[in-house]
C-alpha cells in the first residue's frame, strides 16, 4: 500500500472540562492550531490523548469529531490497539467507518504475547480493514517488544501493514527495520528525542508529543532533516531537547498537557489515574516554555497569557 506520509505527526491531547467531559471547543481550536502550523498529520486517541480513560462512546465521538474537523486537510490516524485482538479489530473497523485515513495499533499491553501471538494480532487487525495499519512498538508501556524481523515479515506479507511507530528507544532495532523493510513501508520515531537521528537513518519522521506545544518548529526540524539540511536540523533538535526531556519528567501526557494549559490552550484537567503535575516539575516546565516562547515570534501572543 503506497503512501508518502512524512514529517511531524502530532499525537494530539484530549482536552477536558472541569467536570471531566471532553472539551470539544478546545479540541477544535487545537486542530486549527496544528493545521496552521504545518503539523503533517494527527493521531487521535493515542496514549497522549488519554484514550485508555475514555468511555467507548467518548472514544468514538472524539475520533468522529477530529475526522470531521480536519476535513481531509491532513491525514488523521486513529489509535485502535488493545490487549484484545477482538477489541482491536472492532476499534479499527469503527475508525475506518468514520473515515480515518489509517489506524495506529499498539501491540497488546499487559498480556506479553509470544511472537506467534503478535503476528496473529496484527494480521487479524490488518485483514479486518482496508485502510493502512501502522504498528506501534512501545515496550516501556506494553511489556513486550515487536522484533525487527517480525515487523519486516508482516510488512512483506500483508499489503496494508504500511508502517510502524518505533518507540523502543533502540536505534539499532530501528536501523534493522530500515535496512530490511519493503521500500514503501513507513517508519516513524515514537520518541521525540530520537526523531532527528531516526530520520538521519532513513525514517520518515515522528509521531510526536512535543508537537502539541511546538508544531511549526517540529515540522521544520523534520523537514530540514528529511531534506538533508543536517546543520539546521541539528540546531533545532538541540534547541528543543530540554523541553522534550521535561515533557517526560512525569508520565505522558501530564507535562505536555500542563504546558498547553500554561499557554492557555486547554484546561489543566486530566482523567484519573493521570493527575496534575508536581509543582516543582511544573515550575521547571514553565521556565523552559517561557524561554522558548520568547525566542519564537509566532508565539508572542501566547507568552502574554502566561
Amino acid at each position: 500500500m503506497s503512501m508518502n506520509w512524512q514529517g511531524s505527526i502530532v499525537a494530539i491531547v484530549t482536552p477536558f472540562h472541569e467536570d471531566g467531559s471532553v472539551d470539544y471547543d478546545a479540541l477544535g481550536n487545537l486542530i486549527e492550531f496544528h493545521i496552521e502550523n504545518q503539523s503533517d498529520g494527527i493521531v487521535v486517541c493515542g496514549t497522549t490523548g488519554e484514550a485508555a480513560t475514555l468511555s467507548k462512546d467518548e472514544y468514538c465521538e472524539v475520533i468522529k469529531f477530529v475526522i470531521s474537523k480536519v476535513n481531509k486537510r491532513i491525514p488523521v490516524i486513529a489509535g485502535t490497539g488493545s490487549n484484545s485482538s477482538l477489541v482491536a479489530v472492532e476499534n479499527s473497523k469503527m475508525a475506518e467507518s468514520l473515515g480515518a485515513d489509517a489506524v495506529l495499533v499498539v501491540s497488546p499491553y499487559y498480556n506479553k504475547p509470544t511472537r506467534k501471538g503478535l503476528k496473529d494480532y496484527f494480521s487479524q487487525v490488518a485483514h479486518s480493514v482496508s485502510i493502512p495499519v501502522i504498528m506501534y512498538n512501545v515496550p516501556g508501556r506494553t511489556a513486550s517488544n515487536i522484533p525487527a524481523d517480525l515487523v519486516v515479515e508482516l510488512a512483506n506479507e500483508i499489503d496494508n501493514i504500511a508502517g510502524i511507530k518505533e518507540a523502543s528507544g533502540n536505534l539499532e532495532q530501528m536501523a534493522c527495520i530500515l535496512r530490511d523493510k519493503p521500500k514503501e513501508f513507513m517508519v516513524f520515531s515514537g520518541d521525540d528525542a530520537l526523531a532527528f537521528p531516526a530520520v538521519c537513518l532513513g525514517a520518515d519522521g515522528v509521531i510526536s508529543v512535543i508537537a502539541n506545544l511546538f508544531p511549526k518548529e517540529f515540522h521544520d526540524l523534520m523537514d530540514a532533516a528529511l531534506r538533508g539540511d543536517l546543520i539546521n536540523a541539528r540546531k533545532l533538535h538541540l534547541k528543543y531537547l530540554n523541553i522534550i526531556q521535561l515533557c517526560f519528567i512525569e508520565s505522558n501526557p501530564i507535562p505536555v498537557k500542563t504546558g498547553l494549559s500554561l499557554m492557555g490552550k486547554v484546561k489543566e484537567e486530566f482523567r484519573s489515574p493521570m493527575c496534575r503535575m508536581e509543582e516543582e516539575n511544573k515550575g521547571k516546565l514553565l521556565v523552559e516554555l517561557q524561554k522558548l516562547l520568547v525566542q519564537t515570534s509566532a508565539y508572542m501572543t501566547e507568552i502574554e497569557e502566561l
